[in-house]
């Protein structure tokens, strides 16, 4: 490339200098006489009679050489525009490159890592961005749908364990989609998360059916959803403060990023912990989008009440009024979770219900008695600062008000200093270890 583009330059500014080696002064000569005869043969007389004729030459070859000269200027513009143009190419690849894909993310391109992973798996065509994967896979990599595959229920369904022919462990859905709810529920989830990528929203893979059964395939999530850990056998014995921590700053992140870097603002609608779901090192990722609100342009007041009683904001269950705020109250909900191992509505009598927020209030702004309702699994087990720390920012979050309770993005700041470094926060834990467990 370097040498053509020599070659031309050379080429270029050697032609004028081309044009003058053989454009001979002439000599002065006395003007010709009105009289003098002009002979038929100009090669037979001396070039000093020829005084018109080289001087029409001469405009001749000066009007060539300015074209020239004019040419090769334009010419040599071109191919420094063009030089530059490829050494600037050449030296900022990866800018270009960034721009575009920052441009596919926002625009919904979020499937090209996982497509890679279906190469020997039998795809029937494609819903959008999603690949359709075909039943009988579904059936048999689910053991023909068999209970003891059976990961979770939910309000359309039952979510299975299965491996696929290329030993790809997945989780799949099956949704009964004969009301239209259900098939409005299935749409949504598949058209959003087919357009959301972050590392703490669940990944899909594809998609499945049968006549009125839709199936969604997950990657798998090795360690359940939260509220199976916090309130199922182990009662929470696998999740140490850190751990909780790590699993609060997780959700928060995967909220921010609906909150704030999806056009349009996506609000989730149904947050809980058993919508949080928890890999092999116990990364949390938010899942089940069906409910999820995505238009802008939709009026989100007055919408048809959706979510699970406990975690619903009050605006919303009263007045139906959605907003982000909504979220963060929800947030707040599974924040006391993790702070007290208790269900957001607890049965006090076969009639009468209370819900975590209601019975915690008084005692999370005390702080002779916060310590007394922490969940016995981690009491003791952390800075009591930090302790106060967290139970501040639940506080804040399930306030009756929407207008009091703080963006989702400044909680995110908030709970980051209270995670360890390895972990994804900034906190040193050789500091937080001498106080909680101070030498003798």
């Amino acid at each position: 490339m370097k040498m053509k583009l020599l070659f031309l330059l050379l080429v270029v500014f050697h032609e004028p200098i081309w044009v003058f080696a053989i454009s001979d002064p002439l000599v002065s000569t006395p003007p010709l006489s009105p009289n003098s005869p002009i002979p038929s043969s100009m090669a037979a007389l001396p070039p000093g009679i020829h005084m018109g004729n080289e001087e029409h030459r001469m405009n001749s070859n000066k009007k060539t050489l300015t074209a020239l000269v004019g040419a090769g200027t334009a010419l040599v513009a071109v191919i420094l525009c063009f030089l530059w143009l490829w050494i600037h190419y050449r030296k900022f690849p990866s800018k270009s490159k960034k721009s575009f894909k920052n441009s596919d993310a926002e625009n919904g391109v979020a499937l090209a890592p996982f497509l890679s992973k279906f190469n020997s798996i039998k795809m029937v065509g494609m819903k959008g961005p999603v690949p359709i994967i075909e039943y009988k896979q579904i059936e048999q990599s689910t053991n023909n749908f068999r209970e003891s595959n059976i990961l979770g229920e939910g309000g359309f369904g039952c979510v299975y364990k299965a491996r696929l022919e290329d030993k790809l462990d997945v989780a799949v859905k099956k949704l009964y989609c004969e009301s239209q709810y259900a098939e409005r529920e299935f749409e949504n989830e598949v058209e959003l998360l087919s357009k959301i990528q972050h590392p703490n929203v669940i990944s899909l893979l594809g998609c499945s059916i049968n006549g009125d059964t839709k199936f969604i395939i997950y990657e798998l999530m090795q360690n359940g959803c939260l509220e199976t850990q916090l309130h199922g056998p182990s009662r929470g014995s696998a999740l140490t403060w850190h751990a909780r921590m790590k699993i609060a700053l997780d959700t928060a992140r995967g909220l921010e990023y609906l909150h704030e870097h999806c056009r349009p603002q996506v609000i989730h609608r149904d947050l809980k912990s058993s919508n949080i779901l928890l890999d092999a090192n116990f990364n949390a990722k938010l899942s089940d989008f069906g409910l999820a609100v995505a238009d802008g342009s939709q009026d989100k007041n007055n919408m048809k009440l959706s979510g699970t009683l406990g975690y619903l904001a009050p605006e919303y269950l009263l007045d139906g009024k959605l907003t982000d705020k909504s979220d963060v109250y929800a947030f707040g909900v599974v924040l006391l979770e993790l702070l007290l191992g208790r269900r957001p509505v607890e049965k006090l009598a076969p009639a009468q219900c209370q819900s975590i927020v209601t019975w915690a209030m008084p005692q999370l702004t005390d702080r002779t008695k916060l310590p007394n309702i922490v969940d016995p699994v981690i009491k003791n087990t952390m800075d009591p600062k930090h302790l106060y720390q967290v139970a501040a920012v639940a506080v804040l979050c399930v306030q009756p008000e929407p207008s009091y309770r703080p963006l989702i993005t400044d909680v995110l700041h908030s709970l980051i200093p209270l995670v360890p470094v390895e972990l994804g926060g900034t906190l040193r834990v050789s500091q937080v270890t001498e106080r909680v467990h101070p030498t003798d």
